[in-house]
């Protein structure tokens, strides 16, 4: 897939040290187009030139044409960990920039799971050929994670083509070098940002799976313009609602849904909290989440440990969407708390100081599997993330007496006014009757500015609430240690 038409390996550079510099830039312009695109996205004559003014040129080559980097001795996960603890310990870029493109090995063999092994049956049928996309792929890992588990777990016979889009430059061409040395297709990456300038618009091409670990509270001022722009088209990936800028997470969520076939697609997307509850009713965050579960293609939200990345010690969520449900499945969401199921590191990766072990990610997929209710696992209605949002008035009083409007209508007073999210499985009526009117009973709802909203409370949903003792047994418990303390002081 590529070449170099020079006389010089790394080696061979440095048996001619007094010509370093200019045998290296023979060396490098020698590569085909392809390489050479990869190198410029690198900038890689500024660092030669550092190098050379330093007097650290020769020492640099010679130690790199010491190291075997062949993708049989370090596969690009490998790689990719590498790349993060040089960006985490050297780089200008903040931990945060590097963060935007790597995902720790456990997460992405979990989601990996989650997203094939429903399908085993599907893919192992003669002659499969499945595409797999990651619109954010960084260096590629999920990629090839993704069609290492299929061919380790389905058959090696199966054909996975592999697609991609990547917006940092370096790591775009990280992504494409593996591609290249690994006899892959380069040509299905893509580079510069999947919200405005979508690499697949053209083709419109659709995908089997997709996977993705989107930036987390990233704003997408950049693409704002387009963005906006395509959410007027109803067409469009965005016409449903956009979220705050400051979060662009659900705009990847977006796009990818408008990715799958028709005949069935399955995603896997990491998440932080914000996406399953930031945004009132009417938000464009909560016509998602609606637009989404109303649609019935999210399967299950399931909450990963803590401090399980390299530089953010936040909770993540794994979000699995389908548009094709099993049977079991339909009109129903499975949240499953994995909080719990982690080993601790011996040392601290950045912020990483826990993993999810095989043994844990093979409970929580049995667990998804089944699709059963058990401690960890929770399974509802669509309808019980819906709520309505309704407007509660008290009347304006002014001297003790109610003010009235012309039409004889009792003024509200806005200073009082309030709202109440009812959950939509419960009648407004009756809810309103038990939990408002004992409290303020000259209050009444206005009907007409009812909201539907959607969220999905995590937390609430497996809070162990612990009931709370009596108070006759709290204080035969005092008297009894009271009692206790007198017998003591005799």
């Amino acid at each position: 897939n590529f070449s170099n038409h020079s006389r010089f390996d790394l080696k061979r550079l440095v048996n001619e040290p007094s010509k370093l510099n200019e045998n290296l830039y023979e060396y490098l312009r020698s590569f085909s187009p392809n390489v050479q695109e990869i190198v410029q996205n690198f900038e890689i004559d500024k660092l030669i030139n550092k190098l050379e003014k330093n007097d650290f040129l020769f020492i640099f080559i010679e130690k790199f044409s010491e190291v075997d980097l062949h993708p049989s001795k370090v596969d690009n996960h490998l790689m990719g960990t590498i790349f993060e603890e040089l960006l985490r310990k050297f780089s200008e870029m903040s931990n945060e920039t590097s963060g935007e493109h790597y995902t720790p090995r456990d997460i992405v063999d979990l989601l990996v799971s989650l997203v094939f092994s429903p399908e085993i049956k599907e893919l192992s049928k003669p002659n499969k050929i499945v595409s797999l996309y990651d619109p954010c792929c960084g260096t590629g890992g999920m990629l090839t994670v993704g069609k290492k588990w299929i061919h380790e777990n389905v058959s090696k016979d199966v054909e996975v083509n592999m697609f991609g889009q990547e917006l940092n430059p370096q790591t775009y061409s990280i992504c494409k070098s593996d591609f290249l040395i690994t006899d892959e297709q380069p040509e299905n990456i893509k580079i510069g940002s999947t919200l405005s300038n979508d690499g697949y618009k053209d083709t419109n091409r659709k995908f089997d799976f997709m996977i993705c670990n989107p930036p987390y509270g990233d704003s997408w001022k950049k693409d704002e313009k387009y963005v906006k722009n395509e959410s007027k088209d109803p067409d469009g990936r965005f016409y449903i609602g956009t979220p705050r800028t400051s979060d662009g997470q659900l705009l990847f969520l977006q796009h990818m849904i408008s990715r799958m076939e028709p005949s069935g697609s399955r995603i896997g997307i990491v998440f932080n909290g914000s996406p399953m509850f930031t945004g009132d009713s009417g938000s464009g965050e909560s016509e998602i989440r609606k637009w989404v579960i109303e649609n019935d293609w999210l399967e299950t939200v399931i909450q990963l440990p803590d401090r399980m990345f390299f530089n953010t010690g936040i909770t993540t969520f794994l979000w699995i969407i389908s548009n094709q449900k099993k049977p079991k499945r339909t009109g129903k969401v499975q949240l499953i708390d994995g909080s719990n199921y982690f080993s601790s590191l011996r040392k601290n990766l950045g912020d990483k100081s826990r993993e999810i072990t095989e043994q844990h990610r093979s409970y929580i997929l049995k667990t998804y599997l089944n699709f059963e209710e058990n401690n960890i696992s929770k399974i509802f209605n669509n309808s019980h993330f819906c709520y309505t949002k309704v407007q509660v008035e008290s009347p304006l009083v002014v001297n003790d007496e109610v003010v009235k409007l012309k039409n004889g209508k009792i003024k509200p007073d806005t200073k009082l006014r309030d709202y109440e999210r009812i959950p939509f499985e419960k009648s407004v009526e009756e809810y309103f009757e038990k939990e408002v009117k004992p409290y303020r009973p000259d209050s009444w709802m206005d009907r007409s500015k009812d909201k539907i909203g959607y969220e999905i409370n995590f937390v609430k949903e497996f809070f162990d609430f612990e009931t709370l003792k009596e108070v006759d047994k709290i204080r035969k418990e005092i008297e009894e240690i009271d009692e206790e303390i007198q017998r003591t002081k005799v």
